[in-house]
């Protein structure tokens, strides 16, 4: 695996520009959910720095649990064709449930696991992503808590991956296509 600054094109994100972004967010959840407990469901394996972070800034009772999805298979695009791989532990009936996600960018992953939670009849269901692709969006969803909106390129760190390295990087940067060579 090449040493990630060989293809680094830009660090799109800072640590301080997530860690303040992500602190106004739980802000923002701790008040529309004030008087509520709070369900979070994170979408692994991407989102789990989020969360982690996310659940520290919230400021009032949450549980959590976990979810694990396919749609990419080998592919640096979503196929449209999401398989559930890790369902939930816990019964989200007449629970207010946060979906916790790391990007959104076709919108079928997301589109797919909210119709797939819906039949579980959550009293609330509402969608927290840290990064939105406006432009790739092929399904429109509900981002009701959006921590940015990043240019249509691929990009790494802060839990997300390239071939499943470089989750553990403080930021999110973009990747030098022309430079990176894939696994294998």
């Amino acid at each position: 695996m090449q040493d990630y600054e060989e293809y680094l094109d830009e660090i799109l994100i800072s640590e301080q520009d997530l860690q303040e972004r992500i602190a106004g967010l739980g802000a923002q959840i701790t008040e529309d959910y004030r008087g509520h407990k709070l369900h979070l469901i994170c979408i692994l394996r991407g989102g789990v720095m989020f969360l982690t972070d996310l659940m520290r800034s919230i400021k009032i009772p949450t549980t959590i649990d976990f979810m694990a999805v396919s749609s990419y298979g080998n592919n640096r695009q979503s196929t449209g064709q999401v398989r559930i791989t890790l369902d939930l532990k816990d019964n989200i009936q007449d629970r207010d449930v946060l979906l916790v996600e790391d990007i959104v960018d076709s919108g079928y992953t997301i589109a797919s696991v909210l119709d797939f939670l819906q039949t579980r009849h959550p009293k609330s269901l509402k969608v927290c992503a840290l990064l939105n692709k406006p432009e790739r969006r092929e399904v429109e969803v509900p981002i009701d808590y959006c921590g940015f909106d990043i240019p249509n390129k691929f990009v790494f760190g802060y839990g997300l991956d390239i071939d499943e390295y470089h989750r553990n990087l403080p930021f999110i940067a973009s990747v030098d296509l022309e430079r990176y060579k894939p696994a294998g």
